[in-house]
């Protein structure tokens, strides 16, 4: 029996200090009186009497609860980071051993492991259904932060785990078994090694959009792009006490309060961002991030908590269920429903129905054309679109006579004269000359009345045959950066014995180029906007789209404004039609002036709405990226879904046949970067530009190491195999014309 006792007390002392802990060691409530109690306690345990003792702990165990249920009541969203961060909190280990029956993890075990910050276990999953033990198979995937082994890295997964994920996904994929993820990181480890973090971010996204299995995730911890890697699910799940975060409260406060590197945060200004960026399970439900919560036990499970793993194993079981009868019929997930309430309310046991996981094509189908829908919804509330209904009428209506015009053309007319061409061809082939001779005027007046108006000449080879480009730099569009009667000095030119630049001869005839060692100096966007695209050829859409401040950070409406004032846009992103000698493509491009190029829920939707376009008209899709910082942070996870939302809308216009491009310019980092930029088959980079993950600052408080000067440069990212090449600004339009002409599906238009 005082063995019983001595375990009690044990047991509170454990409580004590976790109160203490979510609390930061304040002297909050009557925590001091407390431990001052316990301190006697413990002291005179065996003086006092078994019955004294009971009596004793007894009192103790009500006080400690009264104080941790008014401690719930209050939890800020800082303290619930404290609580997820406990060592004492479950782990995905722990949820192995006590959800699943069985499991056999893969890649090697612990710190043998090829990362061990993230596991990949091959599972069952048991139900009992009608006094019947029913065990059907499933792949677990997610990070493992552990309880104080350093080589897990606190869950921080490096690109090659990431990849490990990946590649079990695919597995999973073949068996045709559903994926269960649980996210539990701080955030993805920055390395740009090969396979690049963001690189291996971004082709886990591309690859998760299109899975052909249901997939359920579960948050923890979610810690920006880190958390995406393994984020994509049919159905998402978070804890209660947990937080799932576009970037870390202290990171976030770091950048608010422009706290410069070494110095401390203040504790006041963490507090404040962990408020206003929503990161808590009820405000992520509330913006439609997540879908939905599981309870957890006061002050969050701890991994002693069996009870809790039984709930966490309910809901994973329910939220497969799900995810596979909306795949099946609208009716049969109605009636699981209505048999699921039936046996909640008329038994005490499991209110199971006997489900077979396995889906057939048509249930394939249905499950990603769902996925699809999902994510793209995702984050509406996020933008503004300043157009009155009778105009957003109009724009559907014109959405669906283009519909019909393009499907008609390209899916009717042009099969028919692929098909025609081919039996002239053929029969010109095989045939004499005579044949020659009466089939040549039938060809040319095919062709002739075929052909659109303005069309483009043969190609011959790959180029335009008798094209020759009219328009030189400089001719139509000086930079204003030339206007100022001053000379700059090359970066290499102690390296490579550059002589001083003339602004007017640098911004204007060199295009901003240093004439000898090629350095290339930033640019404004509206350079790229004259001198790329042909003359007269872009056609803006979608410009009313505005960025707007969802979260209702404060200052940041100002801050809104003040960039479209500065800019005469609503957002970082414009989209529009254009011409590369006379190609016609779609383009996206995100640009410096509006708030660093980040982006938040206006430009994501913006990007879908061009991927739509692309697909639509059949028309390659170029991303030029003429700076980008990441995703806006001021939108919280709004944001931070616009990863999966962008990657899934690009994925698709690829399927479907379509060439997309990227080109990065200046600096190009973080989550865009990781998601629907780094997915892309063709990336470029212009010289002297910088692609990464993370900067150099967050690399060196994250792994305590300097970086060398050139890691995130064009040239390293080459090597790495992170960009298929490097571009001179000077050569940009010809060279992106001979990407076009040579890369790319027979579905578009000019193929």
């Amino acid at each position: 029996m005082s063995e019983d006792l001595r375990k009690r007390l044990l047991k509170l002392e454990e409580r004590i200090n976790y109160l203490g802990q979510i609390k930061e060691g304040t002297d909050w409530g009557n925590l001091p009186g407390l431990r001052e109690k316990f301190a006697r306690l413990r002291g005179s345990f065996y003086d006092l009497s078994h019955e004294e003792l009971l009596d004793e702990i007894k009192e103790f165990e009500d006080s400690l609860l009264f104080l941790e249920t008014r401690c719930e009541e209050i939890l800020t969203p800082m303290e619930r980071v404290r609580i997820v961060r406990s060592p004492l909190r479950f782990s995905l280990k722990d949820i192995l051993e006590n959800v699943y029956e069985d499991y056999t993890e893969l890649g090697g075990e612990e710190d043998a492991n090829i990362d061990p910050a993230i596991v990949a276990a091959r599972a069952s999953i048991s139900r009992r259904v009608k006094n019947k033990l029913v065990s059907q198979q499933v792949m677990v995937i997610g990070h493992e932060k552990g309880h104080g082994e350093e080589y897990r890295n606190g869950g921080s997964t490096k690109p090659w785990g990431n990849e490990k994920a990946l590649r079990y996904m695919r597995v999973a994929e073949t068996e045709g078994i559903p994926i269960h993820f649980f996210v539990f990181t701080p955030g993805a480890f920055p390395a740009e090694d090969y396979p690049g973090a963001a690189q291996q971010i971004a082709r886990n996204l591309y690859v998760m959009s299109k899975l052909r299995v249901p997939m359920i995730s579960i948050i923890s911890e979610g810690g920006s792009g880190g958390a995406e890697a393994v984020g994509m699910g049919d159905v998402r799940l978070m804890f209660s006490h947990g937080y799932y975060s576009v970037i870390s409260p202290e990171g976030a406060a770091a950048i608010e309060g422009k706290i410069r590197e070494g110095e401390k945060v203040p504790k006041e200004l963490v507090e404040e961002c962990a408020d206003r960026l929503h990161i808590t399970a009820a405000e992520n439900l509330a913006l439609g991030t997540i879908d939905r919560i599981i309870q957890e036990p006061l002050l969050g499970a701890k991994r002693d908590d069996f009870a809790f793993f039984r709930e966490i194993k309910d809901e994973v079981i329910r939220a497969t269920d799900e995810v596979v009868l909306k795949t099946k019929s609208l009716r049969a997930f109605r009636a699981y429903e209505l048999k699921l309430h039936k046996a909640e309310e008329n038994s005490a046991e499991e209110p199971h129905i006997d489900i077979t996981w396995e889906l057939d094509t048509d249930e394939v189908r249905r499950l990603l054309v769902l996925r699809s829908r999902k994510y793209r919804a995702m984050a509406k509330q996020g933008y503004i679109e300043e157009d009155s209904a009778c105009t957003l009428w109009c724009q559907l209506a014109r959405k669906k006579l283009a519909k019909l015009y393009y499907s008609f053309r390209y899916d009717v007319l042009k099969p028919q004269h692929k098909q025609v061409r081919r039996v002239i061809q053929d029969v010109s082939g095989e045939g004499s000359m005579l044949i020659k001779q009466v089939s040549a005027p039938f060809t040319s007046a095919y062709d002739f009345i075929a052909r659109k108006p303005g069309a483009r000449p043969t190609r011959i080879g790959g180029f335009l045959a008798g094209f020759e480009e009219t328009v030189e730099f400089g001719e139509t569009y000086t930079s204003p950066l030339a206007n100022e009667d001053r000379t700059i000095t090359c970066p290499n030119a102690e390296k490579s014995g550059c002589r001083d630049l003339w602004v007017p001869d640098l911004y204007g005839e060199f295009c901003g180029v240093c004439e000898n060692c090629g350095h290339h100096f930033p640019l404004e966007y509206e350079w790229y906007l004259r001198h790329l695209f042909d003359p007269g050829s872009i056609r803006e859409f979608n410009s009313e789209i505005a960025s707007g401040n969802p979260l209702g950070f404060p200052g940041i409406d100002k801050k809104v404004k003040a960039a479209a004032a500065k800019t005469g846009r609503k957002s970082a992103m414009v989209t529009f039609d254009a011409k590369v000698l006379g190609v016609d493509i779609v383009v996206a491009m995100l640009y410096s002036d509006f708030r660093n190029g980040t982006v938040g829920s206006a430009e994501g939707e913006k990007f879908a709405r061009a991927c739509e376009v692309a697909k639509l008209k059949r028309r390659p899709l170029l991303s030029y990226v003429h700076t980008t910082g990441g995703i806006r942070i001021h939108e919280g996870t709004l944001g931070v879904v616009q990863m999966p939302k962008c990657t899934l809308a690009v994925r698709e216009y690829i399927d479907s046949g379509g060439l997309y491009i990227v080109v990065y310019d200046n600096n190009s980092y973080a989550g865009p970067v990781a998601s629907f930029l780094g997915c892309s088959p063709y990336q470029f980079a212009i010289r002297s530009s910088r692609i990464g993950f993370a900067g150099p600052r967050v690399i060196r408080e994250t792994t305590g190491e300097d970086i060398p000067p050139d890691y995130h440069s064009a040239r390293s990212a080459l090597k790495r195999g992170h960009i298929q090449g490097i571009w001179d600004r000077r050569e940009f339009r010809r060279n992106l014309h001979k990407s076009l002409m040579t890369m790319g599906g027979g579905n578009l238009y000019y193929r």
